[in-house]
């Protein structure tokens, strides 16, 4: 991509405030967590020099990786964790994470629980709530209620709000109308995070609430195979 990470970032910055208050919403109060799913650790470096606080990484074994590295490892970003959780890794996503956004059903939740509860720490989380035809993963939103039960058993977690992926290729109503019923979930589980939002469809996110957007291509460029 053309430019610096520090222009591509201030950029997107000026971009989402423009759309907060075009929706009588305060400048600002979008936060952005940089993807960086197959990015290099220098990638991420950058990142964080150019003022990004906040990463999301999708496995384990990768992020595992790069965070070890020497030009990460000091840095003081946020680690948000936005893949699959599977329960046989629940340990590692504490070791490495500093928040899950994808407990989509009461055995992840539950295995986390275990995990922080182990480590002596409150783990903040997010519901993965499924809004897309297309997506795999996250609880249906009718759901939520139940699935937010589960996490309120487990002392060790935190409940902070709702994460959703909008439907891939789908026109830009059909966009609205998901993030929509996100946030409406969000609404009645609680909590003071709604991550919804990607490079394509962020515009449509914030129209509908969204506090956090994750953003990879628009802002790193293209993913390393």
């Amino acid at each position: 991509m053309n430019g610096s990470f520090a222009a591509r970032l201030a950029e997107l910055r000026a971009q989402i405030d423009e759309e907060l208050r075009a929706c009588g919403r305060e400048p600002g109060s979008v936060r952005i967590v940089g993807v960086s799913k197959r990015q290099p650790a220098a990638a991420i470096a950058q990142a964080a020099l150019a003022g990004l606080d906040a990463i999301g990484e999708n496995y384990v074994q990768e992020a595992a990786k790069k965070f070890a590295d020497p030009a990460v490892r000091e840095l003081h970003l946020e680690k948000h964790f936005i893949g699959h959780v599977q329960t046989n890794k629940a340990k590692a996503l504490l070791e490495l994470f500093d928040v899950v956004q994808s407990v989509d059903r009461p055995d992840a939740a539950r295995a986390l629980g275990k995990a922080a509860a182990a480590a002596g720490r409150v783990l903040p989380v997010l519901l993965q709530v499924n809004v897309s035809p297309s997506e795999r993963f996250g609880v249906a939103p009718a759901e939520a209620g139940a699935l937010a039960g589960a996490v309120a058993a487990q002392p060790g977690l935190r409940l902070d709000g709702v994460m959703a992926i909008g439907p891939l290729g789908a026109d830009r109503d059909q966009i609205a109308r998901a993030f929509e019923l996100a946030a409406k979930t969000f609404a009645a589980v609680g909590g003071s995070t709604l991550s919804i939002g990607m490079s394509g469809d962020w515009r449509e996110a914030v129209r509908a609430g969204s506090t956090m957007v994750r953003i990879g291509t628009a802002l790193f460029g293209g993913r390393s195979k």
